[in-house]
């Protein structure tokens, strides 16, 4: 951890010296192949330490759930957990925890990822385990209902048992009247209760395949020795004749501006939330909002945490996210009040940083400030072999092109207060919004009308 620290110290140091000229970052120095089977191999030679990064990213995230069925995707993040033709339950704990290394998984809107960390001479065993459990799942009735009930509880604990846990799960269910975005990544627990081990095997053998699969390697390995297990291990796994079944749902450009207002019971105070239809993860105006939500929402200095915050007081927290994704993109602002603020007056001061930012440029402090902030934590990220594997692997998977790992670094770079302005006025509009007041129950009686 300190030798983090002193990292993110030397990087913020430089950068800050040099805030006028653009920094010269060196590649991430990668390789790939496809295998006969459709898989994409990605690897990246470091020495730096004994250990290695393995990940396996597949394109199916939330999105792809069944109409109905929200939580597949996040259901199968916890069943590849479980027992193979050749692996009993949990056996990727005992890999990698009992020989001093780690994984995990996440499951998200557009994809699911699995990501291990181990000493080097363990890397063989943990390749094959990735193969085993593509290729020789146990999808039985035992896994489902275990892992379903696994989902069921993490459901409870981070959005039921949450006072504002079910706040979030709204501004997605009303952001989007189309796309399958709408629906939540966590999965729901009436329709999880519904669903049967068919449906469910279904969607293993329809998205769990190699072909819509992208492994990534980094670390400290003999590069002929990882092409011989990686074709040993994976390029014998067999790809499916049916195509991959691609969400092409577009979601309708909004035409007005709207406010909907909901109550809940367990809320102490009233929220507030601000949503735009924003862009593709990979559009030209992607860099210019990345700035745009560090200079509104990046920490304490942010323009919204000082002026909803701290001068005004107005509220406990003031946030704004540019969730960029495949297909496109959420902007949200999200405001918790403090006790005893009207909700319209919190609006209002809000709506002015919001028109702020689309009558002028950011200043040139604003914008050295918030680029350092992110290519510090892009840097950082770089300085592990899992930051280097999951920077690839979201390139490759998410973004179209492993490539963006490196050139997506020069456009944060090159962002000018124009195209964040330009940014903030193409998006920032009144036809585009969407006004969510989310408050106490005991508000009802006070004459608050559902809108």
């Amino acid at each position: 951890m300190r030798s983090f620290r002193f990292a993110a110290l030397v990087i913020l140091t430089a950068l800050a010296a040099r805030s006028g000229a653009a920094e010269t970052i060196p590649p991430l120095k990668f390789e790939q192949r496809a295998l006969p089977n459709g898989l994409q191999f990605i690897w990246l030679e470091d020495h730096s330490a004994p250990t290695t990064a393995i990940e396996v990213w597949y394109r199916v995230g939330s999105k792809d759930d069944p109409a109905g069925r929200s939580g597949f995707a996040h259901l199968f993040e916890h069943m590849m957990f479980k027992s193979t033709k050749r692996m009993p339950s949990e056996f990727f704990d005992r890999l990698t925890e009992d020989v001093g290394g780690q994984n995990n998984a996440y499951t998200a809107d557009d994809v699911t990822v699995f990501h291990e960390t181990v000493p080097s001479n363990n890397l063989e065993r943990l390749l094959w385990a990735e193969a085993e459990r593509l290729r020789e799942l146990t999808v039985d009735v035992r896994n489902f209902t275990l892992e379903r009930a696994v989902v069921e509880e993490e459901y409870r604990q981070r959005v039921l048992a949450e006072p504002y846990g079910e706040f979030g799960e709204f501004i997605q269910k009303k952001s989007f009247v189309e796309h399958p975005y709408k629906r939540p990544t966590i999965g729901n627990i009436e329709e999880l209760e519904a669903s049967n081990l068919g449906e469910v095997r279904a969607f293993h053998t329809t998205f769990y395949r190699p072909d819509n699969a992208v492994l990534v390697v980094v670390g400290d390995f003999d590069p002929a020795h990882l092409q011989h297990w990686v074709d040993d291990y994976f390029g014998t796994i067999p790809k499916p004749a049916e195509p991959i079944p691609r969400v092409t749902t577009k979601e309708p450009a909004r035409t007005a501006s709207q406010t909907i207002r909901e109550y809940d019971a367990r809320v102490p105070l009233p929220a507030l939330a601000v949503t735009y239809l924003g862009p593709s993860i990979t559009g030209e105006d992607a860099p210019a909002l990345r700035v745009a939500e560090q200079v509104l929402g990046g920490g304490e200095s942010s323009r919204l945490y000082r002026k909803l915050v701290y001068e005004t007081q107005l509220a406990q927290s003031a946030e704004f996210s540019a969730d960029l994704r495949a297909d496109l993109g959420l902007l949200t602002f999200e405001v918790v009040l403090a006790s005893g603020v009207p909700i319209e007056k919190a609006e209002a001061v809000l709506s002015g940083e919001i028109t702020k930012l689309t009558a002028q440029p950011i200043s040139d402090k604003e914008l050295t400030i918030a680029r350092n902030q992110l290519l510090t934590a892009k840097l950082l990220e770089r300085e592990t072999c899992e930051g280097k594997a999951g920077a690839l692997g979201e390139a490759a998977a998410v973004y179209g092109d492993p490539n963006r790992v490196n050139t997506d670094l020069n456009d944060l770079q090159a962002v000018t207060p124009a195209q964040v302005l330009a940014a903030a006025k193409k998006y920032f509009t009144d036809a585009n919004r969407l006004n969510i007041e989310y408050l106490p129950e005991s508000m009802k009686s006070k004459g608050k009308g559902k809108k």
